[in-house]
């Protein structure tokens, strides 16, 4: 090797650590833009109906679900994804109608919620679980 050559190397070793830092940082914008990311799809928006579910979950729902702030024991299911399975953690059918049920009539320390919701809301509900609560 030349001492000429170690020059050019070392102006070309600068050169290439400036140009590949660029591509990171670029890179990583790019990803948290999301793009370029192949595969990773947003989860779809929610219909009004999906919209009406939700907020009738949260305020009627999430308290005994997902916070249990109210300490209950047995602690009350998660229903994440309750419809993906085939049956509710008590082991009846996964289905809207036993869903309705449940809600409507109430079991073990779940009071009814008869008289409590429309028909509308009902339907609102089962179709926002349905989203896996997103």
């Amino acid at each position: 090797m030349s001492a000429a050559s170690l020059p050019r190397r070392h102006k070309l070793f600068k050169m290439l650590r400036f140009v590949s830092g660029w591509v990171v940082l670029l890179a990583g914008i790019a990803a948290s833009l999301g793009v370029g990311m192949a595969g990773c799809h947003s989860a779809p928006r929610l219909t009004q109906q999906e919209i009406a579910g939700k907020y009738l979950y949260l305020g009627r729902c999430a308290h005994c679900h997902e916070e249990n702030d109210l300490t209950l024991k047995p602690i009350p299911p998660d229903l994440h994804a309750i419809f993906g399975r085939t049956t509710f953690p008590s082991g009846a059918p996964a289905t809207d109608a036993e869903m309705r049920r449940v809600v409507l009539a109430g079991k073990g320390l779940m009071p009814a919620f008869t008289g409590r919701f429309s028909e509308e809301q009902m339907d609102a509900l089962v179709a926002y679980l349905h989203t896996g609560l997103r």
